[in-house]
């Protein structure tokens, strides 16, 4: 996951600091030293880390942070708001036009994941109550035409391609017509890439531009090319002039140097960032938010609107009633998983709570809850609702069933008893939460599956 090494390097920083009474100018400098390495070790450039610790320095030494009642909590807060303004203040939005379409022009290099991008950038604004058309501006790549339309048949978001064209202002004119008539309000060109920059590559997006006057130009960056993502964004900058920049692949960059570093260097904000595979899997890039993921702090924001998503009023009305029932049972836990599934992976999930990253060996395999699912749904009503009929014969012919040994069949109950156990604390009427919490230990957590 993006920014991993950084992560984990800061907050063990973070946490030798936090709770120290004094602090001299010699621990602030050796802190600084080892904020210095995580950046640089997560190839974030040379120059902005240089500043970046100076600032902090400056900061540190001038606040009388040292005299002050907390000095560790001080020094993370200027290190917090300093890594915030780092990467761009605060969340940079898409500039809508008053009068649709508005047209967002997507460029990039080849294999940078532009046309997966159009896709998905679509979606969430779709899920921003607009209606968009994707158009296929990449006419020299082979089937890029036709891995837009499958991508557009998988949202359902309509595309407009011309085959037999080789005019890419031509398709554009000719998708713009096409949205008004549609009453699509975005327009999203997919324009070509190439393996590296040229002329050729340059002048047809200016063609574009100065044709079609895009409202937005987005630069798609895969985070995981570090430093040459820099490069790519300046000379793409410098030549063709950009709005925003969307970052690709974060879920596979431990680095994530080149985020902590674009927007220093082209002076154009981050407005969207893709964490995954899944045509879902971006969000809108919120800077203090991802500053929290990095230090350790957690994002709750974030798991809440995940959970507004997935789950409407009704569900979760229907879920404080099951919640209060005499008892948890299997039916209720399976509801669970597949809800909490459609926030995301739980994985992904768990990187968002604050203080989960402090727990060691806390590994969640998405794979495992497939394999519950499929246990739960091998067991008859009965069996779902009164564990106890759970004998070795029956839970030999839920393995079966379900494709899993005897042992995933024991592991598992092991596990649900352990969940239908916190559930009879949570319903206590005083000090539910606090009672669980002073009882469970962290091989407790670790072997706990939702």
């Amino acid at each position: 996951m993006a920014f991993e090494g950084l992560s984990s390097r800061l907050q063990e920083i973070t946490r030798k600091i936090r709770g120290k009474a004094r602090i001299t100018e010699s621990d602030l400098k050796e802190m600084l030293r080892e904020v210095k390495l995580a950046l640089l070790e997560a190839d974030v450039n040379y120059k902005i880390v240089k500043e970046f610790i100076s600032t902090i320095q400056e900061k540190a030494l001038g606040q009388d942070v040292m005299k002050s009642l907390t000095p560790g909590q001080q020094v993370i807060k200027i290190v917090k708001d300093e890594m915030v303004q780092l990467l761009g203040g605060t969340e940079s939005k898409i500039n809508f036009t008053p009068n649709p379409p508005t047209i967002i022009m997507l460029v990039g290099l080849q294999g940078s994941g532009k046309t997966t991008t159009a896709g998905k950038l679509a979606n969430i604004l779709r899920k921003q109550g607009k209606k968009p058309l994707l158009v296929a501006c990449d006419i020299y790549r082979p089937a890029a035409i036709k891995q837009l339309q499958v991508v557009g048949a998988q949202l359902n978001i309509p595309v407009y391609a011309n085959e037999t064209s080789k005019d890419v202002v031509q398709i554009s004119r000719q998708a713009m017509n096409v949205a008004i008539s549609k009453l699509n309000d975005v327009v999203i060109l997919d324009t070509a890439g190439r393996l590296h920059i040229d002329d050729e590559l340059m002048q047809e997006l200016k063609n574009i531009k100065s044709n079609i006057k895009p409202h937005e130009i987005l630069l798609v960056v895969d985070s995981m090319t570090g430093q040459d993502a820099i490069n790519v964004a300046q000379t793409f900058n410098e030549t063709v002039g950009i709005d925003g920049v969307i970052l690709t692949k974060l879920d596979g960059d431990t680095r994530g140097g080149a985020a902590l570093s674009v927007k220093k260097i082209t002076g154009k904000p981050i407005k969207f960032a893709a964490t995954g595979e899944k045509l879902s899997d971006i969000e809108t890039f919120n800077p203090e938010r991802m500053t929290s993921r990095i230090l350790g702090m957690g994002d709750v924001l974030s798991i809440i609107e995940k959970a507004e998503e997935a789950m409407t009023e009704e569900d979760a009305i229907k879920l404080e009633k099951q919640l209060r029932k005499e008892e948890f049972d299997l039916d209720d836990y399976l509801t669970q998983i597949r809800q909490v599934k459609k926030m995301g992976s739980f994985s992904s999930i768990l990187k968002l709570i604050p203080g989960a990253n402090k727990i060691k060996d806390l590994n969640i395999d998405d794979k495992e809850f497939n394999k519950i699912e499929a246990i739960i749904c091998s067991m008859t009503k009965q069996e779902k609702r009164n564990t106890k009929l759970l004998n070795g014969s029956r839970r030999l012919r839920i393995a079966k069933g379900s494709g899993t040994t005897v042992q995933d069949v024991n592991k598992f109950m092991k596990s649900f008893e352990m969940t239908q156990k916190m559930m009879k604390q949570l319903k206590s009427n005083k000090g539910g939460m606090r009672k669980m919490m002073k009882n469970m230990n962290m091989d407790d957590l670790k072997n706990l599956k939702i």
